[in-house]
């Protein structure tokens, strides 16, 4: 029997929910296709800074290093905004250490989400497209100094950087729909230059198949919301990948719906959902797990488990086609609820889609 080994990071506030609820749901499937998951807890974040000191201590690293995929609950919370090292502050080091470069966020809108949108219903039905994030550069890891009265963060990219990520993109693209936005601020940053020159010529020398166009952020951000079915792969830096992939986490109504996929040219991956820790409502059964267990299909699919990939998503658009939905998007189910419903349709000899 294959065996696989996951490094289990639950992490802070509705993480551990979360997680949980993914891991219910991976041994569910591994069971029905006939492989075997171990996995292996791990305090990160707040969670291991109350333990440590420390947000992501060198065993966490090494153990995320060795195995064949790492999943992560959430991390952060107020509780910890004066500590030394913030728990944010671990995720960027672990992302740095496995070199996970490439960010891979999917954002589809299943029929029966579509009058939960803020948007019109008619203008998120169909929605189906993924956005590239760079991961490991940009203004997130470049040189800062502050001064009493001053502060400044370096943006820093190479052609070599953008060069790796645009890949996957097109190879995103490829495997989808042919189209590529690439989303920068070429009027105004050099780095963006270099974006777009580099982005551009691998267009034309790589992949003459794929239909290339550029927006700038602005642009991008206020045609996600007039027309987000025209976007097929979203390639961007960092720091606009970041709140780009936000904004359109609500085109399907809620962003407890969406997973992430963050990876490298080789195992393991790092994958968890796009969601922050919601102290509020932790310990509360009303976290979606839903984004959780979307990741949970990317990491199968990252082992070559595409068969139980798929079994996972059909399970979740059963879930949404019967409305098994937490209070986020109007349902009156349980965080437990809502993640066994998935887990029993993942086991039936033959998933409906309702």
């Amino acid at each position: 029997m294959t065996r696989y080994s996951i490094a289990f990071l639950p992490g802070d506030g509705i993480g551990p929910e979360v997680a949980g609820a993914a891991r219910t749901v991976l041994e569910a499937v591994a069971r029905r296709c006939g492989f075997q998951l171990e996995f292996s807890d791990h305090p990160f974040g707040g969670a291991a800074i109350d333990q440590t000191g420390e947000p992501l201590s060198e065993a966490t690293t090494s153990a995320c290093l060795a195995a064949d995929a790492v999943f992560l609950g959430a991390v952060g919370g107020p509780k910890w905004d004066n500590a030394p090292s913030r728990p944010e502050a671990g995720l960027l080091a672990l992302r740095k250490a496995m070199n996970v470069y490439a960010n891979l966020r999917p954002v589809s809108v299943h029929p029966e989400l579509a009058d939960r949108s803020p948007l019109r219903p008619e203008k998120v039905a169909g929605v189906d497209m993924v956005i590239v994030r760079e991961l490991t550069g940009g203004i997130y890891f470049g040189e800062r100094e502050r001064t009493e009265d001053s502060a400044s963060d370096k943006c820093t990219y190479s052609r070599a950087e953008i060069e790796r990520v645009a890949r996957i993109a097109f190879e995103q693209a490829r495997q989808r729909r042919g189209r590529l936005t690439s989303v920068d601020k070429a009027n105004v940053l050099e780095t963006s230059r270099l974006w777009r020159e580099t982005v551009s010529e691998m267009g034309k020398t790589d992949y003459p198949d794929i239909e290339l166009d550029h927006m700038y952020v602005d642009a991008a951000a206020m045609h996600m919301l007039r027309e987000p079915t025209d976007f097929d792969v979203i390639l961007t830096e960092n720091m606009f990948g970041d709140i780009l992939s936000d904004e359109a986490s609500m085109l399907p109504g809620s962003i407890g719906l969406l997973g992430s996929a963050s990876l490298s040219d080789q195992r393991p991956g790092l994958f968890e959902p796009i969601h922050g820790s919601a102290p509020d409502i932790a310990g509360q059964g009303k976290a979606n797990p839903l984004g959780a267990i979307e990741s949970a299909a990317q990491l199968l699919d990252s082992l070559g488990e595409h068969t139980a990939a798929g079994l996972v998503r059909r399970a979740v658009e059963q879930v949404h086609a019967h409305a098994q939905w937490t209070g986020d998007l109007g349902g009156t189910l349980t965080t437990v609820e809502v993640t066994q419903a998935v887990a029993d349709a993942v086991a039936a000899p033959e998933p409906a889609l309702g």
